[in-house]
This record gives structure tokens, sequence and C-alpha cells, in this order.
């Protein structure tokens, strides 16, 4: 099977600027999304798709390939990760190269190991899914979910579990954040990378963490030196 990792990595980052070639622990956060997927062993190519000449030079540097450049449109706050990856499709298909299987490792996964990549795969292809998401228990059961009102009341969203007891209710997860195996015909024909027919991996809460601002980026590292040190 002919597999493609890709590593959407923009110039722009409004929250944090220069988020994705920013230092973490020593190395640009770009260079441990690099390392895992080059660790795997899985990919006949690892390319970095940007807009940025900085961000292409730190990719190159650790060892990922970027062949062109990511269009302005999709270089945008408006372009979806899906958006990107059928324009890199589209791009190698335009120059003779297919690849049957995709992974879309986002640049900030700094805690995502080469193991859990391959991990992934493996389902994805003993259990012939179209695609495998790592997800993420709710640490609290979201169907005990509280909101406000616009009379700033408190109310639960779903009453009718106000008496149940949170162990009798199933978990419910939520999307990583890390990275996504898809097949590239469903990818094309679905436009998502939820397929119909997907599958997920189960991570735990420490290889996870999403990084929009200063306090997420310290609690990064700190779960980066638990989980290595």
């Amino acid at each position: 099977m002919s597999n493609l990792a890709i590593i959407p990595a923009r110039g722009g980052s409004k929250r944090i600027p220069r988020k994705n070639i920013k230092d973490f622990l020593g190395k640009p956060i770009i260079a441990y999304a690099i390392e895992a997927v080059l660790e795997s062993h899985l990919f006949e190519e690892v390319m970095v798709s940007t807009d940025d000449d900085k961000i292409a030079e730190i990719a190159e540097k650790f060892g990922a390939k970027v062949p062109f450049r990511r269009s302005a449109e999709n270089a945008n706050d408006f372009a979806t990760l899906t958006d990107v990856l059928i324009e890199v499709v589209n791009q190698y298909k335009n120059s003779g190269k297919d690849f049957e299987n995709i992974c879309c490792v986002l640049p900030t996964s700094s805690l995502t190991a080469a193991n859990r990549i391959y991990e992934a795969y493996s389902k994805l292809t003993a259990e012939n899914f179209d695609s495998v998401v790592p997800v993420v228990e709710f640490s609290y059961p979201i169907r005990r979910a509280l909101q406000l009102t616009e009379n700033e009341k408190l109310e639960m969203i779903w009453p009718e579990h106000l008496r149940t007891r949170s162990q009798d209710l199933k978990p419910a997860y939520h999307d990583s954040g890390s990275f996504y195996w898809v097949r590239t015909i469903s990818l094309l024909a679905e436009k998502t990378l939820f397929c119909k027919n997907g599958g997920a991996i189960v991570l735990p809460g420490t290889e996870v963490q999403d990084i929009d601002n200063e306090t997420d980026w310290k609690l990064a590292e700190l779960k980066y030196r638990f989980l290595n040190e």
C-alpha cells in the first residue's frame, strides 16, 4: 500500500504567533510531528503543506519534503483541513503520483508517538475502515452537561438525565486533534475525515493537548515531560 503523510502548517496564526514553528522544549514544535511520522516507517512520502518559506525551511531540515506551496485560497482563515488535503492530493496527481492512504498529522501534535500512528493504521487496514481518528473520552458525562439561558438561569441540556447516575451513562468521546487516517478515494468522495465507515482508537488524556493559548502550550510541555522523562 502507498501511504502519504501530510502535515498542514500555514504561516498565519492569530492566537499564538508563528505557532507551528515556535520553540517547544528545544525544538520547533512541528519537528515532533515530522519525527513521529518518520519513525513509524509507514510512508512513501512525508510532506508539509505550507505557504511560508521559514516553515518550509524548518520542515526540510527535519526530514520532510515541501514539493509545492499551498495556494493562497487554502492559506486563509476560512479554508478547512479537508480543503487543504484535497489540494495536496490533486497537486500530487498532477505530477503523476497517487497514494492509497493519507495520514494528516497536525503540526502542533507534539504528544503524538509513532506507535499510535501505527496502531491507527493497523485498525484502518485490518478492519477495512475508510477512516480512523484518535479520540479521547470526555472526563465528565456530557449527558449531564449544563447551560446558561439568556436570563442567566442554570439548566440541564438533557434534563431527562437529572437523576441518572454517571456510571450508567455511555462514555462519549471527542476528536483528539492530533492526526487522522483516511483512504484517499473516501476523502475525495465524502470530503471529510470522519467517513461513514469510520473507526477510532481511544487515547488517554495525557497524550492529547489542544493548543490555543499560552496556558495550553505550558500544559503540553508538562504532558510531554510526563510521557518522556
